[in-house]
């Protein structure tokens, strides 16, 4: 194989600066401050700054911002921008329908990070990915698990605490294990959902459940999909998937290739090998996973370089 750069969704340049988060008038304080920037974000979406050469996050200062619904603080920038000085802290803002039109009215112009991550730079992915999997949590964990209670946000937006109990809720994350599984020949194996268009493949996935280690889930997420024994299971990288709060966990197996193929029926309903020459040859109709996802980064990790294939000719179209 051949090492390639990180996921998309894995790069980060920012400094959390955790130990601001439990200043009593930190957001106070952050409002005081000029070089305070913050991304706005509304139904999971974003904008961009329409005056750069090459897509960048649309920063704006805090009396640019109308009231948000949910406030929290991200950490500070660790280089300086043409817009902002290192150390800048920034802060994520989710508004309503009425303030996001104040802000941009033209809803074509808003984003979500699966269409722009791949092309962002290191430090808006990373702000775009932890905004997007902080806001996903905080609409899920506004009560109390053990009694219903609302809950209240703390430390900067990182934690949410009981009002009866005062029960302390972190932000959480679902471990899922995904796998590029190679076979004697190099090939690789790819399946299709049976709710997906017609030619769409992509590697096997699946969450890791209680109790279990990466590896046992690796072995029992690809026997329960395809019905192979897995083997030289190697962990390669994870990457963020804030879709709601997963974090993806990249790994690379052997498998025989002569035993019969066995998708589950349920989520997996076809299976196939594709040798290099293949992928190649039917890149033009092949709808692989997105730029942006840890899947296409794993086959393109396999393949050997990047592979331009339909989803990306349907995205230039669009």
């Amino acid at each position: 194989m051949t090492e390639i750069k990180l996921p998309p969704l894995a790069r980060f340049a920012l400094d959390r600066d955790y130990l601001s988060r439990a200043k009593p008038e930190l957001f106070d304080q952050l409002w005081s401050d000029p070089n305070t920037r913050v991304l706005v974000l509304h139904e999971g979406k974003t904008l961009l700054r329409l005056d750069s050469p090459s897509p960048q996050l649309r920063l704006l200062p805090v009396d640019q911002v109308p009231r948000a619904n949910l406030r929290v603080y991200l950490g500070k920038t660790i280089t300086a921008s043409a817009s902002e000085p290192a150390g800048s802290a920034v802060v994520l803002a989710v508004v309503n329908e009425n303030s996001a039109h104040q802000i941009e009215s033209d809803k074509k112009l808003w984003h979500g990070l699966r269409s722009i991550g791949q092309v962002l730079s290191d430090r808006d992915t990373g702000v775009f990915t932890a905004a997007l999997a902080l806001n996903n949590w905080h609409n899920s964990h506004q009560h109390c698990p053990n009694c219903g209670t609302p809950t209240v946000i703390e430390q900067g937006g990182w934690v949410r605490r009981c009002m009866k109990d005062s029960l302390e809720l972190f932000p959480r994350t679902d471990p899922a294990v995904i796998v590029s599984i190679i076979d004697q020949q190099d090939r690789i194996l790819l399946g299709s959902q049976g709710t997906w268009e017609q030619n769409r493949w992509s590697i096997l996935a699946g969450f890791v459940e209680p109790g279990e280690s990466l590896e046992a889930a690796v072995s029992r997420e690809m026997k329960e999909e395809c019905g192979l024994e897995v083997t030289e299971i190697t962990y390669r990288y994870s990457q963020s998937w804030p879709f709601p709060l997963s974090l993806m966990l990249g790994f690379t197996a052997k498998a025989d290739s002569s035993k019969q193929l066995l998708p589950d029926g349920e989520e997996i309903v076809k299976l196939r090998w594709f040798s290099r020459a293949e992928i190649k040859t039917e890149a033009h109709s092949l709808l692989l996973p997105g730029s942006s996802t840890i899947s296409r980064s794993l086959i393109e990790l396999w393949y050997g370089s990047a592979i331009e294939s339909a989803t990306e000719r349907a995205a230039d179209d669009q």
